[in-house]
């Protein structure tokens, strides 16, 4: 409860930082394996994309207006005030993980982030969609439905897509916190690799 309220305020400080039409930003936009969920948020992924974005003198920041337990509803509650404030050049849209690990139903999910997708097009954003895959315990019928959403949505919206955020974790037993669901602040870095390959060609 704790880490998420400290989430909650983060976000709070980061929107309440002025902003100028003619800055270039990426908006990082998803849960908590995005927040920095038990690490410090400065060895989180987004934190070592601005590092990485910094030291190649891209002139792009980054925003990450990501906040531990979002679900996609919660996301897409929020994100028009996020959009307006922010005016991101590009948004990683990095939710779902939650309604999965909720059992919640995938139509829903599927268009919240639609939803979400088209309100950031709107915005004038570029959009790098980022997937989960979840354990075969919750059964194939709704892993498949699952994971087939974000590629579904991808491909109607023409959207750049990254299939699974995880991916070059997924089984390194180490790579996560004993909660056996969050990466380590070692992982980090692996999975900005990972992302990178996706969001590379969106900052041509």
């Amino acid at each position: 409860m704790f880490k998420k309220l400290a989430s909650c305020l983060l976000v709070l400080f980061f929107c309440s930082l002025p902003v100028t039409a003619a800055e270039k930003r990426i908006l990082v936009y998803g849960d908590s394996l995005s927040a920095g969920f038990g690490i410090a948020v400065a060895q989180s992924w987004p934190a070592l994309l601005g590092q990485r974005l910094s030291a190649n003198g891209s002139g792009l920041t980054v925003t990450n207006a990501s906040i531990s337990g979002e679900t996609t509803a919660g996301g897409r509650a929020r994100l028009a005030a996020v959009l307006t404030q922010f005016k991101p050049r590009i948004v990683i849209l990095a939710l779902g993980a939650n309604d999965g690990l909720r059992g919640l139903p995938v139509a829903a999910m599927k268009d919240n982030l639609g939803a979400m997708v088209k309100l950031a097009k709107q915005h004038g954003a570029r959009v790098l969609l980022v997937g989960m895959r979840l354990p075969p315990n919750y059964g194939p019928q709704y892993t498949e439905e699952f994971d087939a959403a974000f590629r579904d949505l991808a491909r109607r919206e023409k959207v750049a897509l990254l299939p699974f955020l995880l991916e070059p974790i997924a089984l390194e037993r180490d790579a996560y916190q004993a909660d056996g669901l969050h990466p380590t602040a070692a992982a980090q870095a692996k999975i900005l690799d990972h992302v990178w390959t996706a969001l590379k060609p969106l900052l041509r």
